[in-house]
């Protein structure tokens, strides 16, 4: 199944989230069933994430956005354990700073867009200056409009620049999360989790929900489309995450550069040194003479 396909947003396209059921999982009946598509796809981004690094001509940024417990976390975790961690970077963008404040929104986030041969994962984004800034009417409607714009213009400047832009709204029901809550709460080790803020925004879900949808709509282009994944079974995500991201980096013909030296003549030096090593040294490893 193409889950490129499926939870792609189409540009312009009228969401409802409401709409789109977060607990589906496909053909899967349980982790179980999926263990083998999930572990395919994982190994297919290892490779492409090898071939990305040392060709060093495309890049990669991974946009992650969910509601509070929506599970971006357990995401970088695990789609991304088994890549090398050289060649990836993680970037969470919480409150501004007062200097950040003091530049325009995008200030603080296009140094940490990908290089050449990266991948770079925004754990919340840009994206937080159309949703928390409009849900608490930081800003009014002409300039998260206006943002809409912006943004649109900055993830085109990065794809003409090489990069491939993938962005994931990890979709959980008001139900799981609460469950989630229960969890960070039951869990010694996730107690440090625990938000005041947690409950506070929960009370403003449908707000929240309208200003995806919309920032959805209004940014979801072919240079950076949106993925609605349903999230509320993690294995699932996992797996649809996974498969998206190894699909869209197989896309771009990706292959080891052609080596820098003669190899013909290295090797002639190699066998050299060996067969000096052979003659300097007796059966026991210890110099002749």
């Amino acid at each position: 199944m193409d889950y490129r396909k499926q939870f792609r947003v189409k540009p312009g396209e009228k969401l409802r989230l409401d709409k789109l059921d977060p607990a589906y999982k496909a053909k899967h009946e349980s982790e179980a069933t999926a263990k083998e598509e999930t572990e395919h796809f994982l190994k297919k981004l290892t490779r492409q994430q090898a071939l990305l690094y040392a060709e060093h001509k495309h890049s990669v940024l991974i946009v992650l956005q969910a509601m509070d417990a929506g599970g971006k976390d357990g995401t970088i975790k695990h789609v991304f354990s088994s890549v090398n961690p050289q060649g990836v970077s993680v970037v969470s963008f919480k409150q501004p700073s007062p200097v950040e404040l003091a530049h325009d929104f995008l200030w603080r986030v296009h140094p940490h867009a990908p290089g050449k041969g990266e991948i770079a994962i925004f754990n919340r984004s840009h994206y937080e200056d159309v949703l928390v800034t409009r849900v608490h009417k930081l800003i009014d409607k002409a300039t998260w409009t206006r943002r809409y714009q912006y943004i649109c213009d900055f993830e085109a400047l990065l794809a003409e620049s090489g990069a491939t832009v993938l962005k994931f709204f990890l979709h959980i029901s008001r139900d799981e999360q609460l469950a989630r809550f229960a969890q960070r709460l039951d869990d010694p080790a996730r107690n440090w989790k625990i938000s005041e803020s947690d409950y506070s925004e929960r009370e403003l879900w449908d707000d929240y929900i309208e200003a995806f949808e919309d920032a959805m709509r209004a940014t979801s282009t072919d240079a950076a489309p949106w993925y609605v994944i349903p999230s509320n079974h993690k294995w699932f995500r996992n797996l649809a995450v996974s498969q998206i991201i190894a699909d869209a980096m197989a896309d771009l013909g990706l292959a080891f550069p052609p080596p820098s030296v003669n190899l013909a003549d290295i090797r002639r030096k190699y066998h050299a040194a060996v067969e000096e090593g052979q003659d300097g040294r007796n059966r026991d490893g210890h110099k002749k003479g």
